[in-house]
């Protein structure tokens, strides 16, 4: 495999994990999924340079796009900006019993 193909199969990785992340992979969301693993597959675009670099270009766009907005949308939850917080509140309170090894009481389980 040359640089350019490892480039472009590392690139549709970042973006399929970003995808799987941010976006989810039910089955009502399943074709974002197939659509990022399908393009990764295609290896005629490996025959066009000039249309690599734009979909690498584009890859590296989308992933950024996503990881921004969920980075945005955690900042506006932290910042408490008149959302309902209470399932925030239970994966903050679960991940900190999670780390000293217990797990959330009755009460807090939905």
């Amino acid at each position: 495999m040359n640089s350019e193909a490892l480039q472009v199969a590392k690139t549709y990785r970042q973006l399929l994990k970003a995808v799987k992340k941010h976006i989810g992979k039910e089955e009502s969301k399943k074709h974002f999924v197939d659509y990022v693993a399908q393009k990764l597959r295609n290896k005629s675009i490996l025959s066009k340079p000039h249309f690599v670099q734009q979909e690498i270009k584009l890859a590296r766009d989308y992933t950024f796009l996503l990881n921004s907005m969920h980075h945005q949308k955690d900042l506006l939850f932290s910042y408490n900006i008149a959302v309902d917080r209470s399932d925030e509140m239970k994966r903050i309170l679960g991940k900190s019993a999670a780390s000293v090894g217990l797990s959330l009481p009755e009460v807090y389980q939905t």
